[in-house]
């Protein structure tokens, strides 16, 4: 059990690390879609979506002026957000497996 915490851990400061050094410096140029709907000429036709004005929206954190930074926190943030929804999901089914009696899984050592 205590090496999966370290995996656990060891991973999610990784993606820590990538989400607050690394992003920063992620590529502005349009994406591929971006790209092929911009030669293709239907790159107007694209719409706002209901999050478009959203607190994280365009890889930013609304309030702070600093891109790099503003990247950097939203990275942090979306990283931090992922780690719970999935540490919330993994305890539900560890929760059901155990009220239903079955087994718990064998970790190889």
């Amino acid at each position: 059990m205590r090496n999966i915490r370290i995996f656990v851990l060891a991973g999610l400061l990784v993606g820590l690390g990538l989400a607050i050094f690394a992003s920063p410096f992620a590529s502005s140029e349009p994406d591929g879609l971006e790209k092929v709907a911009a030669e293709e000429g239907f790159d107007g036709a694209a719409e706002n979506h209901d999050l478009a004005d959203g607190p994280l929206a365009d890889y930013g954190v609304e309030g702070v002026d600093d891109p790099r930074v503003g990247t950097g926190l939203a990275g942090l943030i979306g990283v931090l957000v992922t780690f719970g929804i999935g540490l919330a999901l993994f305890g539900v089914v560890r929760v059901m497996r155990e009220r239903s009696g079955a087994p718990p899984p064998r970790v190889p050592t």
